[in-house]
């Protein structure tokens, strides 16, 4: 058991830079070096891949429980990696305003961690759960034609509860 555990720290300690797992968040990745094959070794398969501006292609890489921390990676039109953006942030949740399209909102925050339809209201809810930043949930509301009706941030209640403790 201890030979287990010991192996596991020593495996644990060799894939870890400055505290942080290698390719978690993209840290041993180098912007216009890096290729994309790269990118996708080091932070495994993106969960959404989309067309960006100036023939980019982005890889999408919700990380944390929830997607708290979402990174962009923007391949350049050679396949190299141009930056790797945490886009749950409230700079890029401001972005997002009513008349936008869902496209808009899935190009600056990616993919969300929950979709939820309300009938009475008819929309559908995009909720985001970010990490670093308070308030701690992203939510926007669109309509069935995928229009932005609004778009605000609340507290996350599991985290004010654990606060509470």
């Amino acid at each position: 058991m201890k030979r287990i555990l010991a192996w596991g720290l020593v495996m644990l300690a060799a894939g870890c830079a400055g505290g942080k797992l290698a390719g978690f968040d993209g840290g041993n990745l180098v912007p216009g070096t890096s290729t994309a094959a790269e990118v996708e070794k080091s932070m495994g398969p993106s969960k959404d891949k989309r067309a960006g501006a100036n023939g980019e292609t982005i890889l999408w890489y919700p990380r944390l429980p929830y997607g708290r921390v979402s990174y962009a990676a923007r391949i350049g039109p050679d396949g190299k990696l141009i930056a790797l953006e945490q886009r749950l942030t409230r700079e890029n949740m401001e972005k997002i305003k009513p008349g936008a399209r869902e496209d808009d909102v899935r190009d600056v925050l990616g993919p969300p961690q929950r979709i939820d339809w309300f009938p009475r209201q008819a929309v559908n809810a995009w909720t985001y759960q970010a990490q670093g930043i308070q308030p701690q949930i992203i939510v926007v509301e669109l309509s069935k034609e995928g229009v932005v009706r609004r778009a605000y941030m609340m507290d996350d209640p599991e985290s004010a509860a654990r606060d509470r403790m």
